[in-house]
């Protein structure tokens, strides 16, 4: 088929909510594509509302300042935007809207990939539970029944979790990393009726940490499906899901220690090697559960903070877990003899895009990116994942 057959057979397909996506990956407002493409802010508008239909020529010009390939705007089996409920973002203060609608179109663009594949190989069911709780009662126990039903439900055995990303994918749940781009915006989750997605930080290569996010994640599909993303409240609830979870109360309560000495330090690193955690999410735990008293906890943290531990904790275990889910789905496809250029072009979203997507490690950061404080985080630019526009953009900025 021809550019141009394509180019029109995406106009006669073309799909809104695609180019809403598209957009949104690049990190572009409405009317910095109508400038781009030098259409007016109402005709961008208009295309993604439906209201209208792009030519094939403007379908041309559109993949052309958007680096995608035309038949990107054709409309899919499932609407991916329309499947999928509002994302779970740790602060939504923290990050601006645009970073946080091209992360979740990032996700949703993996959840599409997920779902090409499925065509040809056969992945897991979701086999998730829903309890949602209460968000007005702070003090009811429902995150950590939650977290004990799950554990029974999917037969995690007494003492620590064992790897938990390949948990998840094998009860349908879709783990992805994040392209470094957006490492401002940290862990995130979302629900939709194809499958659960969990996209994790790129950035934060720290085993014990990741094993948090991932059950905090877990802690948001499970209990908030229908709550409102954000509140200090749905924060919390996934933190005592994560807690109970990874460190049943039942199992450590009396391995805790009760007072800070030199002691209590030695326990803390042989748990956290034992458990898979990090101290400062076993001193949460002792303070929660009245181990400690809040003097102790506090002082804790200082002593944390003070040996530079509040931002890099020792510990044993320096390789992360791996989602395996989707590059292990490529790997049998490669030796059927489906190639990933196939695949590519089947899925139509630029190369670049489906490699990170389907990578079982995080993209390598940029040098002055390695070691970002996630907390205080300077990187608020919204960069394009969209190659050719970025690579333009980098290039007007070194002009």
């Amino acid at each position: 088929m021809s550019d141009s057959d394509r180019t029109a057979t995406a106009a006669a397909f073309f799909d809104g909510a695609r180019l809403t996506m598209a957009r949104h990956l690049a990190g572009l407002r409405k009317n910095d594509l109508a400038a781009l493409i030098k259409k007016s802010p109402t005709a961008v508008s208009a295309w993604e509302t439906g209201a209208k239909k792009p030519t094939p020529s403007t379908v041309a010009q559109l993949a052309l300042g958007l680096s995608v390939d035309p038949g990107f705007f054709a409309a899919r089996p499932n609407d991916v935007a329309k499947a999928s409920a509002l994302p779970h973002f740790r602060s939504l203060r923290s990050t601006s809207q645009l970073a946080r609608d091209q992360a979740f179109a990032y996700g949703q663009i993996a959840l599409d990939i997920a779902e090409s594949l499925e065509r040809h190989v056969e992945l897991p069911d979701v086999n998730l539970l829903s309890r949602p709780v209460e968000l007005d009662d702070l003090e009811n126990d429902g995150p950590e029944q939650a977290a004990q039903e799950l554990r029974d439900a999917w037969e995690l055995g007494a003492g620590p979790a064992g790897h938990l990303v390949r948990a998840l994918e094998n009860h349908g749940v879709l783990v992805v990393f994040s392209p470094h781009q957006t490492a401002s915006v940290d862990a995130y989750s979302f629900d939709s009726r194809l499958r659960p997605v969990v996209v994790l930080n790129p950035v934060k290569r720290d085993y014990y940490r990741q094993r948090f996010d991932v059950a905090h994640e877990l802690g948001h599909l499970i209990m908030h499906s229908d709550a409102e993303p954000g509140g200090r409240a749905v924060e919390e609830q996934a933190h005592r899901f994560a807690s109970e979870l990874l460190m049943p109360a039942s199992e450590i309560t009396e391995l805790l220690p009760t007072a800070m000495n030199r002691g209590a330090w030695v326990t803390l690193a042989k748990l956290k090697e034992q458990w898979g955690v990090s101290i400062q999410a076993l001193l949460f735990r002792a303070r929660r559960l009245g181990r400690l008293g809040d003097v102790s906890y506090r002082n804790a943290m200082v002593t944390l903070s003070t040996r530079g531990w509040r931002r890099n904790e020792p510990g044993l275990v320096t390789a992360i877990e791996q989602p395996s889910l989707l590059p292990r789905a490529i790997e049998l496809l490669e030796n059927e003899g489906i190639e990933e250029l196939s695949l590519v072009e089947q899925c139509r979203v630029p190369a670049e895009l489906f490699r990170l997507v389907t990578a079982r490690t995080p993209q390598a950061p940029e040098p002055d990116q390695a070691d970002v404080d996630l907390a205080t985080s300077e990187i608020r630019k919204v960069v394009s994942l969209l190659p050719r526009l970025s690579a333009r953009a980098e290039s007007k900025s070194d002009a």
